[in-house]
């Protein structure tokens, strides 16, 4: 049981001859307008405030859009277990709620593979034009970066989804947007509080 339990964090990290990796093929270069990482300076108040105002008003614009997901994921790492949680909704419903653990993985690595997870599933929803991710940031870059890194699995099996996701429909979009988990803005839905951050403790 002491081997199983060391070999479970033992994972194949890298598939250098993916064809999501040849150049000229990546998404960056078939794709790179289809999608957006929007980043704020914390440090700027007044920046900051107006880049959440207005992720808040696109969650809200989302309420009557059922074209647009919104993803909010959030993950933690204690007492190396991983938990990852990510809500997908549109309009006013959530359609998708999933919570993972996992043992013998870093922070970043959990919250790639609720990304990977999240991605999947918001694709696979008809009629879905726009993804909209929150808290994403760091780990948004890996799904671009076709260097070889620790979690290239991950990125590509993402990259594979939303090229099939953009190739659908000229309009899809995906965009990433930095949304701290301190931020404790509200949005009132069918009567309830709703926060758009999900907080694992």
């Amino acid at each position: 049981m002491d081997i199983k339990h060391r070999l479970n964090g033992v994972l194949p990290a890298f598939d250098s001859l993916n064809k999501e990796l040849s150049p000229g093929f990546c998404l960056v270069d078939n794709f790179p307008n289809y999608f957006s990482l929007n980043i704020v300076s914390h440090k700027d108040v007044k920046a900051r405030t107006t880049h959440l105002n207005h992720l808040i008003n696109i969650y809200q614009d989302s309420l009557s859009h059922p074209s647009t997901a919104i993803v909010i994921a959030d993950t933690g790492v204690k007492n190396n277990v991983a938990t990852f949680v990510s809500h997908i909704q549109r309009k006013q419903n959530i359609i998708s709620k999933a919570i993972h653990y996992a043992m013998n993985v870093t922070s970043a690595e959990a919250e790639l593979f609720a990304m990977r997870c999240s991605i999947s599933q918001a694709t696979q929803f008809p009629g879905i034009q726009r993804i909209v991710i929150t808290d994403a940031i760091p780990v948004a870059r890996k799904i671009f970066d076709m260097s070889i890194h620790p979690y290239q699995l991950h990125s590509i099996a993402i990259s594979s989804d939303l090229r099939k996701f953009f190739s659908i429909n000229l309009t899809n979009l995906i965009s990433f947007w930095d949304c701290p988990s301190d931020a404790f803005y509200t949005v009132s839905l069918s009567g309830q509080q709703c926060r758009l951050t999900t907080e694992v403790q």
